[in-house]
């Protein structure tokens, strides 16, 4: 599932093919994936690509009197697409742009979804619950001192709670918490306010060398060339069950919490 890197690779990758230039019309080839595709975007007609933006794992395209706000699910994908590139069946949409570009979106499990809002998106109600963005100031030490203070959740879960903080997810917290020397299943309010300290700075670390990187392919995400991201390489434990650690040369180890596997290492996390 695409984390805040990718979506921002996304962002970045296609935003100057997008932004002043306008939306001709669409295609959509499938008018149901996780919700029924808006008939606004459906009829799409000569709108102006005013901005694009990104909003945790959301991707937000601002036209001059709306906006379009693209979720990728757990297998989506948005590609640049210059020439006639053979359509597949997991194509459900295309924008055509009046710089002859086509932004495609492909989606195998079709649980991403597009929305049709008006231009205050901050106010959708996908975005409005939202947290901090983790790599802004807003995400602090201080901040999340207080609030793991009042919590007696598993730390990792914490992590991945998005009206905490947006786009960490579940490769990126398990390896910020490996590189901060923190066990995923312990209790939030047991940190002191100095691990805490590092693993803000571990985290937002991490998030930006993926960016760098172009993010994590484990399974299905491309970026809009169909580039795989290079992260992967610089994995500590993520899937690395019962591999050696770069390290310590100790075991790593899986376990299964609330549906979702974690990552780590007995000797280097405590």
């Amino acid at each position: 599932m695409p984390e805040l890197p990718e979506i921002e690779v996304i962002k970045n990758l296609i935003y100057p093919f997008l932004k002043g230039y306008n939306i001709t019309y669409s295609i959509v080839r499938n008018k149901k994936l996780k919700y029924l595709i808006p008939k606004e975007i459906i009829f799409i007609n000569n709108q102006k690509i005013i901005n694009v933006k990104r909003r945790g794992r959301y991707i937000i395209l601002i036209l001059q009197n709306n906006s379009i706000i693209i979720h990728l699910g757990m297998t989506g994908n948005l590609l640049i697409i210059k020439d006639n590139k053979k359509i597949n069946k997991n194509d459900h949409i295309d924008l055509i742009i009046d710089n002859h570009i086509i932004l495609r979106y492909s989606d195998i499990r079709k649980f991403g979804f597009w929305i049709w809002y008006n231009k205050n998106y901050k106010n959708n109600v996908f975005i409005k619950k939202l947290g901090p963005e983790p790599l802004t100031k807003s995400f602090n030490n201080l901040y999340l001192y207080k609030i793991t203070q009042k919590k007696k959740i598993p730390i990792k879960v914490l992590l991945m709670m998005n009206e905490i903080v947006v786009g960490i997810g579940n490769i990126y917290s398990n390896e910020s918490l490996f590189i901060s020397k923190i066990l995923p299943y312990r209790k939030a309010n047991t940190l002191t306010f100095t691990e805490i300290n590092i693993l803000v700075k571990k985290i937002k670390y991490i998030l930006y060398k993926s960016i760098k990187n172009g993010g994590t392919s484990i399974c299905n995400y491309i970026d809009p060339y169909g580039k795989k991201g290079n992260f992967s390489k610089f994995l500590f434990v993520y899937k690395r069950n019962n591999k050696l650690c770069k390290i310590c040369q100790t075991k790593i180890f899986k376990m299964i919490h609330r549906n979702r596997s974690t990552f780590f290492c007995s000797v280097c996390q405590i």
